[in-house]
């Protein structure tokens, strides 16, 4: 079992402790687990569900919230400081390369992924395990310790057998949210598991939530489970059940299945059947997912074929500047390329549009020598000369035609537009 940690800082600058867990292969799809109300990253259904979750293809970051666990700050926020640390755990993840499309959550964790989705764009879908509808539902189990506390005032209240402090900002807090707004505004996918046998939070919560959302919806019923999920089989049941739902919003490929390599100087696309458009492009270097937006019936969970057309365009312009500067000796620090594109018209063809910016002690000689450059890009060539596309049948088994293109192959033609550029000046 691959863990590792992984911590990252929540709003206030503080250091929130969190444990990846990936398997022993390599996830396609990251998920982050928020677990519930005054448990840590270690409970049960936290450490078993995210486990069961990397034999089924999902990465998983599962962390302490701000004051619990091994976690910096002080407990007791509320809804509010839960949400910012989910937010921050998937921003963390995102920036790290990792970008979370499934939130779960436990209890009060479900509560704040609920309301942390909607502003969350890598998130398409979300699942909550024993959820209340309302955040004051924990009120239920403070007591009447907090009442007519004194603002500012922390008061020891017990939980579970342990004692914390909170104060009257904590029950505000709580009662400032309209759950039932959010559920409804969602805008993402949602699987709703719940045990009717729950004594901790009644099914009711689980119907409520279900019909204030809008489609699409699932739910599950986690028969005869207990609220904490103790029992290995009714957490390793939910993680199965999430991870087979979760496969038709994100493109979940089980460990162990294996992945079509690239063929040899190419690359390969096949669908996932994850949403309406989504592939898997997969090239020597890995693989990433194409899609379309959600607006159109995509789940957005990575560029569009323009797009990528685009990124084409830019990266060839950036890479081909570069390698004109420095073989130059200019003082050229960095390059920011800007593509756009504008699909044909009856009366006009598609149009690129492209903005370079050059970083450094450039003289204007120099920069319109690098504006030329860019239009000697090989993939500018491309577009802008002659190309053909040659179609042929892909049939399992028969191997595919020798491909011209190697790895090198793009270096080679961007030197050589370095040198002809030379030799015409």
């Amino acid at each position: 079992m691959a863990t590792r940690n992984f911590d990252f800082h929540n709003a206030a600058g503080r250091t929130l402790s969190g444990t990846l867990e990936t398997g022993q292969g390599t996830p396609q799809v990251w998920a982050v687990f928020a677990h519930c109300f005054t448990c840590d990253k270690t409970s049960l259904a936290a450490t078993r569900i995210s486990r069961a979750l990397t034999a089924l293809g999902i990465g998983v970051l599962r962390f302490d919230f701000t004051g619990l666990g091994e976690s910096e700050g002080d407990f007791g926020s509320g809804l509010s400081g839960d949400v910012e640390d989910v937010a921050c755990a998937v921003r963390a993840m995102a920036t790290a390369g990792m970008p979370p499309g499934l939130l779960i959550g436990h209890s009060f964790g479900g509560a704040a992924v609920l309301a942390a989705a909607g502003m969350l764009e890598t998130v398409v879908a979300v699942a909550v395990i024993g959820t209340p509808f309302d955040a004051e539902h924990v009120l239920a189990h403070v007591g009447p310790a907090l009442d007519g506390a004194e603002p500012g005032r922390r008061i020891p209240v017990f939980i579970a057998g342990r004692q914390f402090e909170l104060g009257a900002e904590f029950v505000d807090d709580l009662r400032s949210h309209n759950q039932g707004d959010r559920i409804a505004g969602l805008g993402r996918a949602l699987l709703v598991l719940h045990s009717p046998v729950d004594d901790i939070v009644s099914i009711d919560n689980a119907a409520a939530i279900f019909q204030a959302a809008r489609h699409p919806k699932s739910f599950v019923s986690l028969d005869h489970a207990n609220h904490l999920l103790t029992d290995r089989a009714d957490s390793d049941y939910a993680a199965a059940v999430i991870a087979a739902w979760a496969s038709r919003y994100v493109a979940v490929m089980p460990v162990g299945t294996g992945e079509a390599p690239a063929p040899a100087g190419g690359l390969r696309v096949e669908e996932t059947r994850a949403g309406g458009f989504q592939v898997r492009v997969t090239t020597e270097s890995g693989s990433f997912f194409a899609d379309e937006p959600v607006s159109v019936g995509g789940l957005g969970s990575g560029p569009t074929p323009y797009d990528l057309l685009s990124a084409g365009l830019g990266a060839c312009t950036a890479m081909t500047c570069r390698l004109y500067a420095d073989r130059k000796g200019w003082p050229l620090e960095q390059i920011v390329v800007e593509v756009g594109h504008v699909a044909k018209t009856a009366s006009a063809p598609d149009r690129f549009t492209r903005r370079i910016g050059f970083e450094g002690a450039l003289d204007a000689t120099q920069q319109a020598r690098m504006l030329e450059m860019a239009d000697r890009c090989p993939v500018h060539r491309t577009l802008t000369e002659s190309a053909t596309v040659e179609t042929q049948r892909l049939v399992p088994g028969v191997p595919e035609a020798a491909m011209p293109d190697r790895p090198e192959d793009h270096v080679d033609r961007m030197e050589d537009q370095c040198r002809a550029q030379d030799d015409g000046a």
